[in-house]
């Protein structure tokens, strides 16, 4: 073929059928015969045929549509992602992507399964929803990929799942690194580990008590106090807080693997003067997670790159819609921060908990 690309009209001759079949076969549009599908199949291998997805989306005035779930309220962290997902949407526009955004209650896993079963009826190549463990959310996401319609898990991953793919950190070993920095700041000593959770039934929060267990597990001196679970709300969070740090005067270290950090730093705030401040990590830099480490509130702040997660998203949808090899996805490794390594102070400030 004088070293020029093979083209579809190639395939079509070599496996002595009409451009039209051809084209139905490489693209999935219409039924074939087995026969002649077998035999385009056939000369694509051979000839080495690669499919110009550009040029077939535009013949056929192809339009991206995908759907991120994301829970709603005052998160920051979600705030955050929401934010670059506009960014994302407005600057994928000219490339014929429709971006929607959806949210839905925090931790609802029966509003999540209503919500998926409504995407499965609508015209969406692909959703991204924060997973959500229950039985009605697992058999929700096997309709929606019944449907045809490619499921990613965000942030948080499910066990049940019928998904193509997790996008996000490995949560199992965000644990552990908390762990591992609370063992490196007691050095020996005694102490008393109180976890604070969103809800046992997020996925990534159980994951992270998980790997935080296991670490300490290497530090007998180390107890953990029973876990918080403060909905993500600074408001449940600073009333448990202050409750458990009233209780047990005992704790010497706190690790919150979700939101409401707000309410933990305010807690901290109102504890006697008298009282040393435990030693404090917390999941995701925003604005008010940065003050707290400017100001020596809290000690470590673990981020998991939702900028990172958004393009892998996207990237992800679009080849699985595309009907192409997606990339390999190994977990984002999470950034470390702490006092001295803070990046430049971003424009516009994050709000909420």
């Amino acid at each position: 073929m004088d070293g020029k690309l093979p083209t579809l009209t190639d395939v079509a001759r070599r496996a002595g059928v009409s451009y039209a079949t051809a084209d139905r076969v490489v693209n999935g549009r219409g039924r074939v015969a087995e026969k002649s599908s077998r035999r385009v199949l056939e000369a694509i291998e051979a000839l080495g045929y690669v499919r110009n997805v550009a040029a077939a989306n535009l013949a056929q005035q192809r339009i991206y549509r995908f759907a991120v779930i994301l829970p709603d309220g005052q998160n920051a962290f979600f705030a955050r992602m929401r934010a670059i997902l506009a960014e994302t949407r407005d600057r994928l526009l000219p490339e014929r992507f429709d971006l929607r955004v959806d949210t839905v209650p925090a931790f609802d896993s029966a509003t999540l399964a209503s919500h998926l079963d409504g995407l499965a009826d609508a015209d969406i190549d692909g959703v991204a929803v924060v997973g959500t463990e229950g039985p009605e959310v697992a058999a929700a996401a096997e309709r929606l990929a019944g449907a045809g319609v490619h499921l990613l898990t965000l942030v948080s991953d499910m066990t049940a799942a019928d998904r193509a793919a997790y996008v996000g950190i490995d949560n199992v070993v965000a644990g552990r690194t908390a762990g591992r920095m609370i063992l490196m700041a007691h050095a020996g000593r005694p102490g008393r580990v109180l976890p604070v959770l969103g809800a046992l039934s997020a996925r990534d929060h159980a994951d992270r008590l998980s790997g935080l267990r296991a670490v300490l597990a290497d530090g007998p001196q180390l107890s953990l106090a029973p876990e918080i679970e403060g909905r993500d709300s600074s408001e449940i969070v600073e009333r448990k807080m202050r409750d458990a740090l009233t209780a047990d005067p005992t704790i010497t270290a706190i690790y919150n693997a979700g939101a409401g950090n707000a309410g933990l730093v305010r807690a901290l705030a109102a504890r006697p003067a008298d009282r040393p401040r435990p030693f404090v990590v917390l999941h995701e830099l925003v604005a008010h997670t940065r003050a707290a480490l400017e100001t020596g509130q809290i000690d470590m702040v673990l981020d998991q790159r939702p900028e990172e997660a958004v393009r892998r998203v996207v990237a992800t949808l679009r080849a699985l819609a595309d009907r192409r090899p997606a990339e390999k996805l190994e977990p984002i490794l999470p950034t470390i921060f702490v006092k001295d390594n803070l990046p430049p102070q971003p424009g516009p400030a994050d709000t909420g908990d």
